[in-house]
């Protein structure tokens, strides 16, 4: 399912001042169309995937994982500016799906932890003021939000490893017909483990779902016929998979290491 199909700007974008709109990103940006349900950003670090896909999610307005609402985010200030000229082209509008940085993560899990502990300190703390039916009732109510954590999320997603615990978010949170903006994903994940993304992408795809990934990972792009933009290009433009340069170089060093390592 293609939900979002063409991303542009409005005219009025190229004569903001300031930082995100001195970007060439900005300066020269032509309209991406979207044919395909999963797309990549590619480009070295600055060249402004990153921003695109958070303005996008402040253009969106789609929940956060992790991170605080995108709405008071203050380290989304210029995503949320540039959301605003944003013009974007729907087949089918969708709010369901979510927006995640691989930073946000971690605050994520630690934030499930506190809520998981609270549940239950709010369930001791009946015991003082409640007693028969009302604390039975009471209690039950703290207990069972608590479990509904834990049976979406897990126990403690700290305990796993970082990767898995990211698949398990994956997991609990992917649901048909959504749209996912995921920034470099494969952070915590080994090439297994981003074999595993790969497969739960495919699936979600079958289900109606569209995904938006800004990736350093010639894993993940490969997912077969996915657009691939390469934002080291201005304007943006679509380019293919042996073309991108982070393929190239890794498959240059993978059939010879030696090559680049004795210039270290």
């Amino acid at each position: 399912m293609i939900h979002l199909q063409t991303i542009g700007l409005k005219p009025s974008a190229k004569k903001q001042s300031g930082f995100p709109f001195t970007l060439p990103l900005v300066q020269r940006f032509g309209e991406l169309e979207l044919r395909s349900p999963v797309a990549f950003f590619v480009g070295e670090n600055g060249s402004g995937k990153s921003t695109l896909i958070e303005s996008l999610a402040a253009a969106i307005n789609l929940p956060t994982v992790g991170g605080e609402d995108i709405a008071f985010d203050k380290s989304l200030a210029n995503a949320r500016a540039l959301g605003k000229q944003l013009k974007l082209g729907w087949q089918h509008k969708t709010h369901r799906g979510f927006f995640l940085r691989a930073e946000d993560f971690f605050s994520f899990a630690k934030r499930l932890q506190t809520m998981q502990a609270e549940f239950q300190q709010m369930a001791d703390e009946f015991e003082n003021d409640y007693s028969g039916y009302a604390l039975g009732l009471a209690k039950g109510a703290a207990l069972g939000q608590r479990q509904a954590l834990i049976e979406r999320y897990g126990e403690n997603l700290d305990a796993n490893s970082h990767g898995e615990s990211f698949l398990k978010l994956f997991q609990a949170r992917f649901v048909p017909n959504g749209l996912y903006l995921l920034d470099e994903p494969e952070a915590p994940l080994s090439p297994q483990r981003l074999l595993a993304l790969l497969s739960m992408i495919k699936e979600m795809v079958g289900e109606g779902a569209q995904f938006i990934i800004a990736t350093h990972s010639p894993i993940l792009m490969a997912y077969p016929e996915a657009q691939i933009f390469n934002f080291d290009a201005h304007p943006v433009s679509e380019t293919a998979y042996d073309e991108v340069e982070h393929v190239s170089l890794t498959r240059q060093f993978l059939n010879n290491p030696n090559s680049f390592l004795r210039h270290l």
